[in-house]
């Protein structure tokens, strides 16, 4: 199945701002997370197809993950 990951902020650095891959079915976002090296504390907002989700979401064929980071400051 296809899914569209998209990542924001210094996730980008070394990898992508946005890519379509095939997948397993039944993966996670968690699964993807970890497949690109990103640990899953740094993980600040996880979006499927625009909407909050999880990281243990099981994604379908077709969807959009989007990835952000924690943001700090004051």
């Amino acid at each position: 199945m296809n899914i569209t990951v998209k990542l924001f902020a210094m996730f980008r650095v070394g990898r992508f701002a946005a890519t379509t891959k095939n997948y397993q079915s039944g993966i996670s976002p968690a699964d993807i997370t970890s497949e690109l090296n990103i640990p899953a504390q740094e993980v600040g907002i996880v979006l499927v197809n625009g909407r909050h989700a999880r990281l243990d979401h099981r994604l379908l064929d077709g969807d959009i993950l989007s990835l952000f980071p924690l943001i700090g400051g004051g």
